[in-house]
């Protein structure tokens, strides 16, 4: 492309493959997003060429994205991305080569569009191979693993167990991610579409649907998602049907939000929901919670509630302790980054940190896919199985066939 033409215009997939071999190229650690319901998209790099490492308190850190895995580390911190380079671009209207950052503008005329892919893909087959957690793939693994956590249910060990599972899926030989991440954000316009490159750490996308917890001015957000079944018919929203099995496990995630407000003795709150919403291909059930920092004189709500909320019960289990300890006995893999949480932090006054669902590690040859499904006493093994088989799809139709 000529970017001297004046008004050329320049498609999305275009901008993400800029970001892309730039970010790749770096060396360094590097992020790109679209909150739900937005038209920013978001690129953020940092300089340094080793991933760093931040302790959780939000309200002290630069601003910058931070990523943060399932299991807490032993010095409890997590991988932060220091906004050293920030871009936001609006997508409500096309993209036009003079309104581009001049560093942009700078990086398309250097490589024409054909040899930027080329440049991402040799990147992309230099990542380290997928480690193969067959444990995390085995159908017979996960549906003994929903039957444990039933027995531990029915002996009241426990209250509800999230049982996840891995699948591995090849890359096809002409894998396109820049085409794959503007699918996703056209596709799923509700959803917290990213992806993150953790140079000798990890490189993932996704689209969760799930807030973990939001600050913005005097204002602390969280919400509580659960119960899950297929989108269907012209309008999805009003035919839902829920099951008193979904309608208990989301309840229980909001019961265990207001028990962690008790903790700190902060009464007042305001809670909406529960409310039926559409995630992708999926609708779950979904309650919000809004707090006035200022007025409640909680300043630092984000990082103790934060703190309080992970894992929370949609991704791991209720009474927390108990279902840590079933999960660590009985899954028999880890979850690295999935049911971790990641997001902006201090950006434009603004915190958004989601937990890390719907998503998928690239590797060499190979894309690995995460997905859990809530256990009740009511839950049956097969369907189980069947839910995250749905959640699979999410992202690995399109890693397989972006135009699907």
């Amino acid at each position: 492309m000529n970017l001297t033409e004046v008004g050329k215009a320049i498609s999305l997939e275009e901008v993400l493959d800029v970001f892309l071999g730039e970010g790749l190229a770096s060396g360094g650690s590097f992020a790109l997003w679209r909150k739900p319901n937005s038209s920013q998209l978001a690129y953020i790099q940092d300089f340094s060429q080793s991933p760093r490492r931040v302790s959780l308190q939000l309200e002290d850190l630069p601003a910058g994205f931070i990523v943060h895995p399932f299991a807490d580390q032993e010095d409890k911190k997590a991988f932060f991305i220091q906004g050293d380079r920030y871009e936001k671009l609006s997508l409500n209207s096309p993209l036009n080569q003079e309104d581009l950052p001049q560093w942009i503008q700078a990086s398309r005329e250097s490589l024409p569009a054909p040899e930027l892919k080329k440049q991402i893909a040799t990147h992309l087959r230099k990542l380290p191979r997928q480690a193969n957690a067959a444990a995390g793939q085995e159908k017979a693994h996960f549906l003994n693993l929903v039957a444990k956590g039933i027995q531990a249910i029915e002996a009241g060990t426990l209250e509800k167990i999230v049982a996840a599972r891995t699948k591995m899926i090849p890359l096809p030989t002409e894998f396109d991610l820049g085409k794959t991440l503007a699918k996703l954000l056209s596709s799923y316009p509700h959803s917290f579409v990213n992806f993150f490159h953790l140079p000798g750490i990890g490189t993932w996308m996704g689209a969760s649907p799930e807030v973990l917890i939001e600050t913005k001015g005097d204002y602390f957000y969280t919400m509580s998602l659960a119960g899950t079944q297929p989108a269907q018919g012209d309008n999805p929203l009003k035919s839902a049907a829920w099951t008193q099995k979904e309608i208990e496990e989301q309840a229980l995630v909001s019961r265990y939000i207001v028990d962690c407000f008790k903790t700190i003795r902060l009464r007042e709150y305001e809670e909406h929901g529960p409310k039926t919403v559409l995630a992708g291909n999926l609708l779950h059930l979904r309650s919000d919670f809004r707090v006035n920092t200022q007025t409640t004189g909680f300043s630092n709500l984000g990082s103790v509630m934060l703190g309080l909320l992970h894992p929370t019960s949609a991704v791991c289990g209720m009474p927390r302790k108990e279902a840590l300890a079933f999960l660590n006995t009985e899954e028999g893999w880890d979850r690295n980054f999935y049911a971790g949480f990641l997001g902006p932090v201090g950006i434009e006054q603004e915190t958004s940190i989601y937990v890390n669902l719907r998503t998928a590690s690239l590797g060499k040859e190979h894309a690995l896919l995460y997905a859990g499904a809530g256990v009740t006493e009511d839950s049956v093994p097969e369907k189980e199985w069947e839910e995250t088989e749905l959640k699979c799809q999410i992202i690995g139709k399109f890693i397989q066939n972006p135009d699907a």
